[in-house]
C-alpha cells in the first residue's frame, strides 16, 4: 500500500523538528510579535489615546504605570513618557519617533519592529529587553539626528540586531548585551546589524557579545570590554584610546587602523596578535 504524501510529510517535518539544535531554541525570532518575558503580568491592552491619558493624568513627581502594558503597533511618536514604569511592556512595531523615553524602566520590555527613530533612552533601564529589527532612519541614509540616544542607560543582557549606526551609548551600562547578528535566530536573512561609528566613551562592555558586527569608526575611549566577544568584528578605525580588553576575544575581528594606544590589558587579549590588519593598527611603541 503507498503511503500518504500528507502522512510522510508531517513524519519527515517531526524528524527535523527533533534533529534541529536545541540551542536554536533559546534564541528569539522576529518574525513573530514578542511577548513579555516570562513571569510578568498579564498584559493590559491600551489605546494611543489610553496612554497619552494616563502621562498627562499622573501625579506630579509620580511615574506613570503603564507596566505590562500591551502597547502593540501603537504611535506614540513624539511622546514624554515622563520616565514611566514599562517594565514587561510589549512595543512591538510601536511608533515611538522623537519620544522621550529618558529615565523610564523597560526591564524585560519588547521592542521588537519598533521605530526609534530620534528616541531619547537615556538613563533608562531596558536590562532584558528586546529590540530585533528596528527602524531607525527614515531613508537609505544615516543621519546622526535620527540616531537614537542611550547615553547613561542600562542596557544588561539587552538583546538587539539593529542598525545602530552614529548611536550615542556613553556612559550606558551593556554588561552581557548581545549585539549584532548572533542576537536573533534567523542572523543571516536580510540581518541589517550595524554599530558603524558608535559612541561607547566610558560604556560598559563587560562580556557583552558583539561577533561578527560592524564596528567601523566606533569609539570606544576609556570603555570597559573586558571579556567581551568581538570576534569577527569589523573594526576599522575604531577607537579603542584608554579601553580596558583583558580577557576580550579578537580573534579573525579586523583591526586595520584601529587605535590601540594607551589601552589596557593588551597582553591578555585572545586572539590579538592574528587579527586581520594587526600591523595596521595604532599602538604604543614598544619601550
Amino acid at each position: 500500500m503507498r503511503a500518504n504524501p500528507a502522512s510522510r510529510f508531517i513524519t519527515l517535518a517531526l524528524a527535523f523538528a527533533a534533529a534541529a539544535p536545541a540551542a536554536a531554541d533559546d534564541l528569539p525570532s522576529y518574525t513573530t510579535p514578542g511577548a513579555p518575558a516570562s513571569g510578568a503580568e498579564q498584559a493590559v491592552k491600551l489605546t494611543a489615546r489610553a496612554v497619552t491619558e494616563r502621562l498627562f493624568k499622573a501625579p506630579a513627581g509620580t511615574r506613570p504605570d503603564l507596566k505590562s502594558a500591551d502597547l502593540n503597533s501603537l504611535d506614540l511618536a513624539e511622546l514624554d513618557f515622563k520616565a514611566a514604569e514599562l517594565a514587561g511592556s510589549n512595543l512591538y512595531a510601536a511608533d515611538l519617533t522623537k519620544a522621550h523615553l529618558a529615565g523610564a524602566s523597560l526591564v524585560g520590555a519588547v521592542l521588537d519592529r519598533a521605530t526609534l527613530t530620534a528616541t531619547d533612552f537615556s538613563n533608562a533601564d531596558l536590562t532584558d529587553a528586546r529590540i530585533l529589527r528596528p527602524t531607525i532612519f527614515t531613508s537609505l541614509e544615516v543621519a546622526t539626528n535620527e540616531a537614537p540616544k542611550f547615553r547613561g542607560a542600562k542596557l544588561v543582557r539587552m538583546r538587539s540586531d539593529g542598525m545602530f549606526e552614529r548611536a550615542d551609548f556613553s556612559g550606558a551600562d551593556l554588561t552581557g548585551a548581545v549585539l549584532g547578528r548572533s542576537a536573533v535566530r534567523e542572523p543571516a536573512v536580510n540581518s541589517p546589524a550595524s554599530l558603524s561609528s558608535a559612541n561607547f566613551t566610558r560604556a560598559i562592555l563587560k562580556e557583552a557579545k558583539l561577533p561578527g558586527t560592524s564596528l567601523a569608526y566606533a569609539r570606544f575611549i576609556e570603555a570597559d570590554l573586558r571579556d567581551a566577544n568581538l570576534r569577527g568584528s569589523n573594526l576599522t578605525r575604531a577607537d579603542f584610546t584608554g579601553a580596558d580588553l583583558t580577557g576580550a576575544d579578537l580573534t579573525g575581528a579586523n583591526l586595520d587602523e584601529a587605535d590601540l594606544r594607551g589601552a589596557k590589558g593588551l597582553d591578555k587579549v585572545t586572539g590579538l596578535t592574528s587579527a586581520t590588519n594587526y600591523d595596521r593598527a595604532q599602538r604604543d611603541p614598544i619601550p
